[in-house]
Formats: structure tokens, sequence, C-alpha cells
């Protein structure tokens, strides 16, 4: 989860929101419902323990077309768009290092290197994913503590002013929130591996709850950082925000030292999507005959084609569409399918009223994935509005994911 979000898109979300009560709120927010979609997947994926996360859900739950449609999103958006997102961060953040380097180029060899790396070995990309991992996290700790330390401090206020609660009715927090929910990106994950739990029943809620709280955490305590070391002015439509408050924090070395330690925390985020996108399509190629070529898998039972299939996605994104354009896709189309899948509950528990015991329940039922509900179509509805064309892009995916499915049935 933690990632390209949460290190660029603070500099959009501050261009209309200016008090820091409000943009805190919009971080809370947004792991309210991360949590509250986590703890409604935890009960989906205790059901259907298959992986293959939304593709295989909303097969079980609706129709297979709906599955599809999922499984389109997933392996065309949902995780080479991330994987290219993160590589384009990456590289945003070395050329404030090494200026003039070519982004583009950087960030396509960031992606092929993780590609090549979980191609070729499970236990070795496992390996990388879980000590970047941990690496980021301790990055995230110490650069907080180091925040409080600074010398002239910004006013930030954690009570409402003047104007706080108008911008958090505003569309442009709607917008923000779409940011805000690409950065929470991730919390469904591991509904995508459950055929890899060894328990998955208590697994998956354990890993699903535990993986949004401490996040959201970490995310309200950094973008409060990036807020008490940097002008929101100064903020305003920037990428590299955590360059900017590591120069506030430790001067211009320091500036630079953070930019490389961002760049290594990046690393952890291309590396998961590259990691997970290509079990989504080994999932379809086992269903769905005209995908059967991304079902095989090498000596290594490794899903190969895929992981080229995906590389060459990300590439496309990576030298097609600006950071912003891939970000507002990847949200918009991610926000639609969760939210359906999020609605699956309450089919799910029409069905099957005398489920076993043994089969986790979502915590707060019905008021949770109403939230979640709610919620994600105001945002949905806001952004279609504010942002038209990036919308219809959007809107154009999905409708050829139904085409292309069709046509696979016809034939």
């Amino acid at each position: 989860m933690i990632g390209t979000g949460v290190f660029t898109s603070l500099g959009y979300q501050v261009v209309d929101i200016k008090t820091g009560f409000s943009i805190l709120f919009l971080w809370v927010v947004g792991g309210v419902i991360a949590f509250c979609g986590a703890v409604t997947y935890a009960e989906l994926g205790s059901v259907f323990k298959r992986s293959g996360g939304e593709y295989n859900l909303l097969r079980e739950l609706y129709h297979p077309a709906l599955g599809f449609v999922a499984g389109w999103v997933s392996v065309t958006v949902g995780f080479a768009a991330p994987a290219s997102l993160a590589a384009m961060a990456l590289a945003s953040y070395m050329s404030t290092v090494i200026p003039g380097i070519p982004q583009d180029h950087l960030a396509a060899g960031t992606v092929l290197m993780f590609t090549i790396i979980h191609a070729l070995s499970v236990n070795v990309g496992s390996g990388v994913q879980n000590s970047t991992t941990i690496l980021k996290v301790i990055l995230i700790l110490i650069f907080v503590g180091f925040g409080f330390g600074i010398a002239s401090p910004q006013r930030v206020s954690l009570l409402p002013e003047e104007g706080s609660w108008s911008e958090i009715v505003s569309p442009p927090f709607a917008v923000a929130l779409i940011y805000v929910s690409y950065a929470y990106t991730g919390w469904n994950s591991s509904i995508y591996i459950i055929d890899e739990m060894k328990h998955p029943t208590k697994d998956l809620p354990k890993s699903l709850f535990l993986g949004t709280l401490i996040v959201m955490i970490l995310y309200v305590l950094l973008n409060y950082i990036f807020l008490y070391t940097v002008s929101i002015e100064r903020l305003a439509g920037q990428i590299e925000i955590g360059f900017l408050s590591g120069q506030s924090i430790f001067g211009e070395v320091g500036g630079t030292i953070i930019a490389i330690a961002i760049s290594v925390l990046l690393l952890s985020t291309v590396s998961a999507y590259v990691f997970l996108g290509p079990r989504v399509s080994k999932v379809m190629g086992e269903d769905i005959i005209a995908f059967r070529i991304l079902a095989k898998t090498n000596s290594r039972n490794i899903p190969a084609n895929a992981f080229v299939f995906s590389a060459c996605l990300s590439l496309l994104f990576i030298y097609s569409s600006t950071f912003e354009q891939v970000l507002l896709y990847t949200s918009f189309l991610l926000i639609f399918i969760t939210t359906i899948t999020v609605g699956g509950v309450f089919i799910l528990r029409k069905r099957n009223r005398n489920m076993i015991s043994e089969t986790y329940k979502t915590w707060g039922y019905p008021v949770t994935p109403l939230i979640f509900i709610v919620v994600s179509v105001w945002t949905l509805i806001f952004v279609a509005i504010d942002r038209p064309v990036e919308s219809l892009v959007s809107i154009g995916i999905l409708a050829t994911g139904i085409f292309v499915y069709f046509l696979v049935e016809r034939k």
C-alpha cells in the first residue's frame, strides 16, 4: 500500500484545499473507507477461497461477464498502471538528484528489472518484496521523527478552522479523495493470493485489517509532517513532496538524501504490483480459452507469459500518458470495481443465510459496506463532473472489456 500516492498527491490536493485540518481529515476519511472495504473483502474472501481478486469474486457473486470486466480492468489498468505510476514517481524523484536523467527510460527500466526478478523465482521475488517493505516503514518513521524537530515549523491546525467544513463538502474535496483513495490502493491485495495462504479464514482478515490500520496511521503522520515542514503555497502543484519536506528538515544535501530514500521506497511499490498483476492474468487464462496463453507457467510454476504481457502494458502507460492522467484513469476504475464488489456482500448474505460458523463475518455490517459504497459513489460522481475527459476514457476501458467478453463468448 505505501508508495506512490502518499509521496506525490498532496501537491494536487492543496491547490484547492487550503486548511491543514481539511487535508488531514481527507487522509483519515480515505483510511476509514479503505478499512470499511477491507472488513467486507475479508468475508467475501473467506467464502470464495480462490486467487484472482475481483475477477473471481464478481464471477461468483454476479455474473461471469462482470467478473471478466473486473479481470479486464485488473489486467489492463489495475496493476500495470500503478506499477508504471510508481516507476514514474521514482524517476521524478531521481531527477532531483540527477538533473537531466531520462525519466521515461528510467521508469521503464525499473519495471523491466522487477519483471525479470519475479518471473525467475518466487522465493527471490518475495525476499526482495519483504526487505524493501521493512526498509520503507523504518525510513518513514525516521523521517517523521526528525520532522517534528524542525526549527521553523508551519502552523497546522488539528481543529476545524474558518472555511474547513465548507472545504470538506466541496467538489474539490471529492476530487482530492480520488488521489487519497489511490494512495490507499493495495488494501485489498491479499485477496489476489488467497490460494497461497495456509489459513485463509484467519490470515486474510488479519492481513487486511492490520495492513489498512497501520498504513492509515503512517499516512496521517507523514502528511502532517509534510504540512508542518513546507508551506501550502510551496507544495501546490508539486509531485516531489518528500524532496521539498526533506530540504526543510535536513537542508539541501538532506533533501537529496531523502529523494534517494523515497526512490528506494518506491522500488517496493513497483515490485508489489509487478508481482501481483500476472496472478490475475493467470486465473483468467485458466477460465477463458482465448487467454489460455496467459495461464501457461514455466518450470518454476510462474506465469511467465502473463509477466511479459503486464510489463508491455506498463511500458505503454509510461511512454503515452502523463502521471496525473494515469492516476485518474486508474483511480476511477479501481473505485468503480471495488464498489461493486463490496455491494456483493449483500447478495452473499441473502444467498447464504445459514453460512458455516468458520466463515468470517463483516465487522459492522451493514453500516461499514454502506459507508464504503456511499462515499465511493459520491466521489465518482464529482470526478465525472470535474474531470469528464479522464472519466470518459475510464468508461471506454470498461466498455471495451464488455465488448471483448461477448466477442470471446461468441467464439
